[in-house]
């Protein structure tokens, strides 16, 4: 199992972290031992003092594909939940400044919570769904996929073009603005279309 994540795929956010407007979809990737299921919580990690929240939608892949044309690529996922991409933003910026790889900064263990998936056919229209994180009662993100630089099938088309998709791989498409700190104690809830889908703490 694989996991993808989006960089760069809201304006805003972008533009908050003062990065171009990527041309096409830049992905990166996390191991399996950075997820963290059922709401069990986050430890945070000694080697950052500067631990960002990302919220994100996250698809979940039901086929095998590789060069999935992007007319066909809603056919290769079937589920949808959504999860935090945790960034050490302290050496995410020190890897921008020497022009080295993110992993250290984006694919620790325990960097991507995920909560529960539903069925993508409970959404009217998925290039139009609400999400959102709030911090101790506080809504911090707040995003809608119609918003998205790059949609869901471009994504998929886009990874499969580079690295054969597999039955439930996971793409984390992207957080909009509103990035921030997060301190041990923090509850992190995690919502689509007003449904709490992920609840945890920072240890």
């Amino acid at each position: 199992m694989k996991i993808f994540a989006i960089g760069r795929n809201y304006i805003d956010h972008a533009k908050e972290l003062n990065n171009a407007i990527p041309l096409e979809p830049m992905f990166f990737m996390k191991p399996d031992t950075a997820l963290i299921h059922n709401n069990r919580p986050f430890f945070y990690p000694d080697f950052t003092a500067e631990l960002h929240y990302e919220v994100e939608i996250v698809l979940k892949l039901n086929k095998v594909g590789k060069s999935v044309d992007e007319k066909f690529a809603s056919r290769y996922y079937n589920e949808i939940g959504i999860g935090i991409d945790f960034t050490a933003r302290d050496l995410q910026a020190k890897c921008k400044q020497n022009g080295t790889p993110w992993e250290i900064a984006k694919a620790f263990d325990g960097s991507a919570p995920v909560s529960n998936f539903v069925p993508k056919n409970q959404f009217i229209d998925v290039n139009n769904i609400n999400f959102r994180l709030d911090i101790n009662g506080v809504t911090v993100q707040t995003g809608n996929t119609k918003d998205l630089i790059f949609s869901f099938e471009k994504v998929i088309s886009h990874i499969s073009r580079y690295i054969t998709i597999k039955i439930g791989d996971l793409i984390f498409t992207g957080t909009p603005a509103g990035v921030g700190e997060v301190k041990i104690g923090d509850r992190l809830q995690a919502y689509i279309e007003n449904e709490l889908m992920l609840d945890f703490y920072v240890r």
